[in-house]
């Protein structure tokens, strides 16, 4: 079954620091028309910070979206055409005040994909020295180390909440299982 939908025509209905809203009309496989509302956004780079102690770097922030304090990853969001590499050296850097001697791709996610054009990009960051914090005027945010394997356990438990840093943990933990097992 054909299911690609054919955009026939857009309105851009917000223009903010962040995203752009778009209400777009589209033909439907069956010929129909229908309307479909997407955020766009530059995108993300996040980095699973691990220590020589096998602890992982957390931040935890206020998000207002949520009115809760979550656990999350370091990341941040990717300027027009930012190379995600360098941009996540440069937050791992700004919230972390680490700078690592490693970083390996992880993967790409789409964090919600009905509405939402958003791509972050995902690292593991390791041999770590550590620095000064830079962070943003309108950021605050506390750093905590958590070992690996209790933040494993706190993302299959729920306690972690963010899905970035869900899906960051469990590919790291997936990569580290499948090098034993060579």
């Amino acid at each position: 079954m054909e299911t690609f939908e054919k955009k026939k025509s857009s309105e851009v209905i917000y223009d903010g620091k962040i995203i752009k809203v778009e209400v777009d009309r589209v033909e439907l496989p069956n010929g129909r028309e229908a309307i479909r509302e997407v955020v766009r956004h530059n995108g993300g780079v996040a980095l699973l910070p691990i220590t020589d102690e096998n602890e992982i770097i957390f931040v935890k922030q206020f998000r207002y979206p949520y009115e809760e304090e979550l656990l999350e990853i370091p990341a941040g969001k990717l300027e027009p055409n930012e190379d995600s590499y360098n941009a996540g050296i440069r937050e791992l850097k700004e919230e972390t005040g680490a700078v690592a001697s490693e970083i390996s791709f992880l993967g790409m996610m789409y964090p919600s994909s009905g509405y939402c054009a958003e791509k972050i990009y995902i690292y593991s960051a390791e041999g770590l020295t550590f620095h000064e914090q830079n962070l943003d005027e309108d950021e605050f945010l506390n750093v905590i180390k958590i070992p690996f394997e209790k933040a494993l356990e706190m993302v299959l438990n729920g306690e972690i909440k963010d899905g970035k840093t869900q899906i960051a943990v469990l590919k790291y933990a997936a990569k580290i299982s499948q090098n034993k097992e060579v």
